[in-house]
């Protein structure tokens, strides 16, 4: 249970934030922002590529790498193959994990290496491979880490990850993998692609990118009360329900999928995304099913009070530009309606693809925040 009283009252939340992730969300914009420096300082800025990669792989660990590589694959459409990586090993530890390159991998690919930690022995394994091929190798990970060493000069072209004020003490270092890791490592191979023509992200539009992520955190701060804050708003609404998020539009795709990730890793709570029209086949037997929103023949009149509250489904619909112009929004609700079933629905403000998907992520990450510190605060 959720004890919505928590969500207004900011110090309470503090006190709850042991992991600085509300200064995380917070700082997602100033992120980008630093990013943007050392790519620059890297040299990527000034690049002049011969022509497009035939295929781009991803790899990297963590929830923050899998956003990353979710995020190019949908933004790159069809410009070119867009393949992620998936470890292989005994356990979900840096010293376990193990990457390999598909056999058809040569001298017209591009690898991108993302981590949060960088001290992945598989990565480094992974470079000198894609080395020994002929590969390009882009690497973005902490600086002075590992991996760092191993690419830096010999093997590739490594980018330091973004880091707040905050992180540069080493018992901060835990706060790396928080929401804004996200952008830490996205920015720098956005402005990598967008040099060698996959897609467009040009400096200007990252900038207005970190624009859209303060106001995002203006608007979603703490200090704002829940009525006319949407991440609270969303945080309380979703709260001791089943999200099924349903999302149109590319930018909208990957948000949802990340939504859904991170309230599994940060709140343990689980939820399910689709795009739609998809999801309404997909997710519409839940509704009629044991996670209906309607109360159907329960009896009114029996004790509750050591009965635990049964979940139900909440759709949570985000929209961004529908592709073709055609929405599938109305059909949504209809079906939603149709099972008295509870709908959130979140749309950004106007602007690029890129800033309309940074909303989307900075207003999801926030709820999850508000909704992991207001559910332990209540424990």
């Amino acid at each position: 249970m959720l004890d919505e009283s928590l969500l207004d009252a900011p110090d309470a939340l503090a006190r709850a934030d042991h992991l600085g992730l509300l200064r995380g969300a917070a700082e997602a914009g100033a992120r980008v922002r630093t990013a943007l420096r050392h790519t620059a300082e890297a040299g990527i800025d000034g690049l002049a590529p011969e022509g497009r990669p035939r295929a781009v792989l991803i790899a990297g660990s963590g929830a923050a790498a899998t956003g990353v590589a979710d995020l190019i694959g949908a933004l790159a459409g069809a410009a070119a193959p867009v393949t992620r990586l998936r470890p292989t090993g005994v356990a979900p530890a840096a010293g376990a994990l193990r990457w390999a390159l598909p056999g058809w991998v040569g001298p017209v690919d591009l690898l991108l290496i993302a981590t949060t930690e960088g001290s992945e022995p598989g990565l480094a394994l992974l470079a000198e491979q894609a080395y020994r091929r002929g590969c390009t190798v882009v690497a973005v990970a902490p600086a002075r880490s590992p991996l760092s060493e191993a690419v830096d000069g010999t093997h590739g072209l490594i980018v330091p990850m973004a880091m707040t004020p905050s992180e540069q003490y080493e018992e901060e270092r835990t706060q790396v993998a928080g929401p804004g890791a996200l952008w830490a490592l996205l920015v720098p191979l956005l402005a990598l692609l967008d040099r060698v023509g996959l897609l467009t992200a040009p400096t200007e539009t990252l900038q207005l990118v970190a624009d859209r992520l303060d106001s995002t955190a203006e608007r979603c701060g703490p200090a704002i009360a829940t009525y006319s804050n949407p991440a609270k708003t969303l945080a309380a609404e979703i709260a001791d329900s089943l999200p099924l998020i349903w999302t149109e539009g590319t930018a909208a795709a990957p948000a949802g999928r990340r939504f859904a990730a991170v309230l599994a890793e940060l709140t343990g709570r689980p939820a399910l995304a689709a795009e739609l029209p998809e999801a309404l086949p997909a997710h519409g037997a839940l509704l009629a099913g044991d996670f209906a929103g309607g109360t159907g023949s329960e009896d009114f009149f029996r004790d509750r009070v050591e009965e635990s509250q049964a979940l139900r489904a909440r759709v949570v619909l985000l929209r961004d530009r529908p592709v073709g112009g055609l929405t599938a929004a109305p059909a949504a609700r209809e079906l939603a309606g149709g099972h008295d079933t509870a709908i959130s629905e979140l749309e950004p403000e106007d602007g690029s693809e890129l800033e309309a998907l940074a909303e989307l992520i900075a207003v999801t990450d926030f709820a999850t925040v508000y909704l992991a510190l207001a559910g332990n605060a209540a424990e």
